[in-house]
């Protein structure tokens, strides 16, 4: 299978670690042009190089703004005012007792998580409708179907994402665009090693730490281990591409078998 993005421009955002870095790497490496997002001026040159470094590619810039406020979304479209690529990969996540989490908080994880990306799709897909391409993915999470009590606020936002894919899929309809969702499972970053520790402490090495933390909170996979990000990256790169023109209006998992079902 090959796969070839030569001459599209494709925008990551929150790019600069974790899942999202390694997604910008692959789009990189199968001849995108790509954009690496984050809020600040170093992490984001950090990013930009690493990807240049990993993929072998130069044509990899950088857009510093925070996606989350008005402010930081309207700097990156000033800054990358067209793209071919959109991926939404910005997001938070954290443990919260149900009962506890206020307004402000609700509030603050469906800006970051779902508004942000609302904005970035309201500004770029006109101009792929017209231009007859586009590819819009939009990182949810197995916490979208499957609502972990320690974070109900987080497995909130990426239930509105499908949402979100689903709906702008029908907008887009006959246009040559789509629109979909990637559904990841707990995957190997360096958050979810800190929320690891969260749950089962400091004391145990990390692969009996990680073991720990499969077994007793995400007992459901059929992977049995963390996600490595690039196993994320595949399946975006993928639904990035010509390739995957009839792939519309999805949820598509990467999740491991987490989600006991046989629908994808």
């Amino acid at each position: 299978m090959q796969i070839d993005l030569s001459g599209r421009t494709a925008l990551v955002t929150g790019s600069t670690q974790g899942i999202g870095l390694a997604i910008a790497t692959g789009l990189a490496r199968a001849g995108a042009r790509v954009v690496v997002n984050g809020r600040g001026e170093e992490r984001v040159a950090d990013g930009v190089r690493t990807v240049r470094a990993d993929s072998g590619s130069d044509d990899v810039t950088g857009a510093v703004g925070d996606l989350a406020a008005e402010q930081g979304s309207a700097a990156v479209l000033k800054a990358v005012p067209t793209v071919d690529i959109l991926v939404n990969n910005l997001g938070i996540f954290g443990t919260a007792a149900a009962l506890e989490i206020d307004d402000a908080e609700w509030r603050r994880y469906f800006e970051v998580n779902v508004l942000s990306a609302v904005r970035l799709i309201r500004a770029y897909l006109p101009g792929m409708k017209e231009r007859g391409w586009g590819r819009i993915l939009n990182l949810a999470s197995d916490s979208a179907v499957v609502i972990p009590a320690e974070m109900i606020h987080y497995g909130m936002t990426k239930t509105s994402l499908l949402a979100v894919s689903r709906g702008f899929a029908k907008d887009a309809a006959g246009t040559g665009v789509t629109v979909n969702s990637v559904i990841a499972g707990p995957t190997h970053t360096g958050g979810v090693e800190e929320f690891v520790r969260e749950l089962v402490g400091n004391k145990l090495p990390w692969d009996d730490a990680q073991h720990e933390f499969m077994v007793k909170y995400r007992p459901q996979s059929l992977l049995q281990r963390l996600i490595e990000p690039e196993e994320i990256a595949h399946m975006v790169v993928y639904l990035a591409s010509p390739l995957a023109s009839a792939t519309t209006g999805g949820a598509l998992r990467v999740d491991g078998g987490y989600v006991d079902s046989i629908l994808p």
